[in-house]
């Protein structure tokens, strides 16, 4: 990295997505930021199709830009991540996740906003958007309630890793993300970087692009694996979340629903119907969140 620009490396995971990752890649080889200023650190976390093949196109084609890491030993987003960071020779770390997008000057306003604010940690603004041929109610219902990084950064001291912009110095001091958790991680590193007293900001200037999770199976899959990073937060960080109890009826209940016909109205134009629909999605994502907490708490015990 000859440049007199600061040196930053972009952290991609992939797992099983060659579509996803060729998008992302397509993205991040064509920024303005100067080549020799950056890195593309691809972390496969053990793909079983193609994925790998897709990323050595680029780095055929960008030999001095994309690299490929792999981490097949410990499953999850946060041990892939920490392969990429181990290996990063940048001072400033960017994340994003494959099958995200961004502009062609996501690097140079990324790094603009946090050197030119002296900042630590910053999230950015992302933007779910349904593909075509895919508008699912299952779609609007993620595209409506989205990723709200201003409020996880202001509220709960973390932004989703699929966005975030950080100095590597952060992660010298507090560590890397906790492989133990299957979710989480991230919310569990951003409150450990607030605990040592380093500075967070979202950044709504910069918009990050995610494409709408459009088949519910899928979608319900995802908030399963969210309830069992939950219950391993509860039992490998204990002091940062609320004791488990299978008897909170939050576990169980259905949304409020003025708050929610509210909130959905508000945010989209939808038929009654639709209100409805949505409605029984969210109660769906609810009780099978609930199921994957049950399932890692009350398995874990039984092992």
């Amino acid at each position: 990295m000859a440049s007199e620009r600061a040196p930053v490396s972009v952290v991609i995971p992939v797992y099983n997505d060659p579509r996803g990752i060729r998008m992302t890649l397509d993205a991040v080889t064509a920024q303005t930021y100067p080549s020799d200023a950056y890195e593309v650190l691809v972390a496969d976390n053990g793909s079983t199709d193609d994925t790998r093949e897709v990323v050595r196109e680029y780095v055929d084609r960008f030999p001095d830009l994309v690299t490929l890491l792999v981490e097949d030993e410990v499953q999850g987003p946060a041990a892939a991540r920490n392969e990429a960071i181990r290996n990063a020779s940048g001072d400033i770390m960017a994340f994003i996740d494959a099958d995200m997008t961004v502009e062609e000057t996501w690097l140079e306003d990324a790094v603009e906003s946090l050197e030119g604010n002296d900042w630590d940690y910053m999230g950015c603004d992302v933007e779910i958007y349904v593909e075509d041929g895919k508008d699912t109610l299952t779609a609007k219902y993620n595209q409506i309630f989205g990723f709200p990084i201003q409020r996880y950064i202001e509220e709960q001291q973390f932004s989703g890793t699929g966005c975030l912009v950080t100095r590597k110095e952060v992660f010298d001091d507090v560590g890397l993300f906790d492989e133990r958790l299957f979710s989480g991680e991230d919310e569990e590193f951003g409150n450990r970087v607030h605990d040592a007293g380093f500075d967070q900001h979202y950044q709504p200037a910069i918009t990050m692009y995610h494409p709408a999770r459009a088949s519910l199976p899928s979608f319900l899959k995802k908030h399963f694996r969210l309830g069992r990073g939950k219950a391993q937060m509860q039992r490998y960080h204990p002091e940062r979340v609320e004791k488990p109890s299978v008897l909170n009826p939050r576990h169980y209940l259905p949304p409020h629903p003025v708050r929610f016909y509210r909130r959905v109205t508000e945010a989209a134009s939808v038929s009654a119907t639709d209100v409805l629909l949505l409605y029984l999605i969210a109660y769906a994502k609810r009780l099978t969140a609930t199921a994957g907490w049950a399932y890692e708490h009350f398995g874990s015990e039984e092992s």
